[in-house]
């Protein structure tokens, strides 16, 4: 795609904690559609949160919705062949994004990361969330993951259509439309100030368009006030990083809401740990969320949010598909930074006397994981 896409205003935001509060409005929704779904997900298993959503997307088909579904080819592995079956006969259409051959090598690495849902041409949800039971169980109206969705109306949710019509024809080698005719702009467009329903979609693709962690580093940058930033696998960037203590040293009021030992990947902890010493001296606080697995991804500097799919690391701005929504509106600022403080304040702070005094155990395995992730990066480089 390659082009950019504008701020609009006159966008209504809603921010949505953990899947009891997003799901259900997700369902309700594809219950209330007209004329399409298009669904972008990563994640899909079967289990309870899926079958929730099948029922919703046959039924929306069965009325005559025309409902499309894209799911990552290796996240989506787990979703078995009966639900898949169930979705074509309804009437779902249904692709796989880079399914996974072994004859594809290192091709197999470029995933679909997105999280979007688009209703219609009135609503759209966009955060980071799957269809797994980690993330929703009906039964028990829990979650075993913390996570974030933004449920959003007006102009902007004709962008998200957008960004999902070119995936989706890409995923059947078509081409929408010719270069030329794509629309947004050309550079990144200045951020505006602070106004209600001020939004834009922000993504990252497989052709290295990156203005979603471009328009990051700017507001690291240019923040004055706070940069609180949450994602799940921290493996930022060494721009990031530099970005983090620069803005830190300036006064800055620099944190970050991490996973504890709550997580579904503890060699990706370990190797980001390794970052902690020169962040924490330069005065960046680092705090590791306790009760569940913390898997949002979230950055709120002065008050510019962008949430999303995308975890600013080096991983997945190498290889993935992601799609952030950002914002300057009051109103989602003010609901994000009471989110961020609600997980602070269940977070453990973690101070460079907590890190020198950590386990001899503790210290191997983050030397161990910190240098594969470190040889693996370099080699990436040297092939690219």
């Amino acid at each position: 795609m390659g082009r950019i896409f504008p701020w609009q205003d006159g966008n209504r935001f809603t921010l949505l904690v953990d899947g009891p509060r997003f799901f259900p409005r997700m369902l309700a929704a594809i219950a209330g559609a007209q004329r399409q779904v298009a669904l972008e997900l990563y994640l899909v298993e079967s289990g309870q949160c899926s079958e929730a959503l099948a029922d919703a997307l046959c039924a929306a088909a069965a009325r005559g919705v025309k409902v499309r579904c894209l799911f990552d080819g290796f996240g989506s592995l787990r979703l078995g062949t009966a639900p898949r079956a169930r979705l074509a006969a309804a009437g779902v259409q249904l692709q796989a994004y880079n399914p996974v051959r072994w004859r594809r090598g290192l091709n197999n690495l470029y995933r679909d990361h997105r999280k979007l849902l688009v209703v219609d041409d009135r609503v759209a949800f966009v955060g980071g969330a799957g269809s797994t039971d980690e993330f929703w169980q009906p039964a028990a109206d829990a979650s075993a993951w913390h996570e974030v969705m933004v449920e959003m109306e007006g102009p902007l949710v004709a962008h998200w259509q957008v960004l999902f019509n070119v995936q989706w024809l890409a995923s059947l080698d078509r081409h929408p439309w010719k270069p030329e005719e794509a629309p947004g702009l050309a550079h990144l467009p200045p951020r505006p100030p602070a106004g209600q329903g001020l939004g834009r979609v922000a993504y990252a693709d497989a052709r290295q368009h990156q203005d979603i962690v471009q328009s990051l580093m700017r507001s690291l940058k240019r923040a004055r006030q706070r940069v609180w930033l949450a994602t799940p696998y921290f493996l930022p960037s060494w721009k990031v990083r530099r970005a983090l203590i620069r803005a830190a040293r300036r006064g800055v009021d620099v944190r970050l809401l991490l996973t504890s030992r709550r997580t579904d990947h503890a060699p990706v902890r370990f190797a980001g740990q390794r970052y902690y010493p020169r962040l924490l001296k330069a005065g960046v606080r680092i705090f590791e969320y306790q009760p569940r697995f913390l898997h949002l991804k979230m950055v709120l500097a002065d008050d510019w949010v962008s949430l999303g799919s995308c975890n600013f690391d080096h991983w997945n701005l190498r290889f993935n598909l992601e799609a952030n929504l950002e914002a300057v509106d009051p109103a989602l600022t003010g609901a994000v930074a009471d989110c961020f403080g609600d997980d602070f304040a269940l977070s453990r702070e973690i101070t460079l006397a907590d890190w020198r005094a950590r386990p001899l155990l503790k210290r191997f395995y983050q030397r161990l994981w910190g240098s594969l992730d470190r040889w693996v990066v370099d080699l990436l480089n040297r092939r690219s």
